[in-house]
């Protein structure tokens, strides 16, 4: 039998293509397949919105019915106006704000002049944080404006709000702004 070169080269390399496939364990034979459940199947669905930037992209999350409540998935809603189901990377990653072995848990408290934070309970945190708003709301509220006329307002407050915030949490978050009686009010989304 002539060979010539290039039919020997050919030979060669499909009898090692050969070798190599049947050295991995693929066969001809039929293989029967079976479908994978979805992890999502029996999650409890909530949709919720995006807390990075002020877009507030739609997110679905799915969270476990084991009784743990942990986070299982996260993706863009499709139904929603803004974002109709995509996600920017960083949105794609909001699982991680909730399972993240880093993520803090209790309030950090850095005492004036210290150089370390040190944790505290959410008891002193929102009772500190209550007695601070009263203090700063006493000391500089104004009942009357230099014309006499009545103004109640505290002027030694301001307020940034988050852009994550749907039309019920604003117009809450504005309603307890105006009762405690800030002038300055602002969204983080306008700066």
């Amino acid at each position: 039998m002539n060979v010539t070169r290039r039919e020997f080269i050919q030979i060669t390399g499909a009898t090692a293509a050969g070798l190599a496939v049947s050295g991995l364990g693929i066969g001809l034979s039929p293989v029967k397949s079976h479908a994978q459940m979805l992890k999502t199947k029996y999650a409890k669905e909530t949709s919720t919105i995006c807390c990075y930037c002020a877009v507030g992209c739609g997110a679905i999350v799915h969270t476990s019915q084991k009784g743990d409540g942990r986070v299982i998935n996260i993706e863009g809603d499709p139904d929603h106006i803004i974002n109709k189901g995509s996600l920017c990377p960083k949105g794609a990653a909001l699982s991680q704000l909730t399972e993240n072995s880093n993520r803090l848990l209790d309030p950090m408290y850095r005492a004036p002049y210290a150089k370390e934070w040190k944790p505290v309970s959410w008891e002193w945190a929102l009772s500190e944080i209550a007695k601070r708003i009263q203090e700063t709301r006493d000391s500089s509220f104004q009942h009357k404006n230099e014309k006499k006329q009545i103004v109640n307002r505290a002027m030694g407050i301001a307020s940034v709000g988050s852009a994550a915030m749907d039309n019920e949490e604003c117009w809450i978050y504005q309603a307890l702004m105006r009762a405690l009686g800030l002038v300055y009010i602002e969204h983080q989304a306008r700066i």
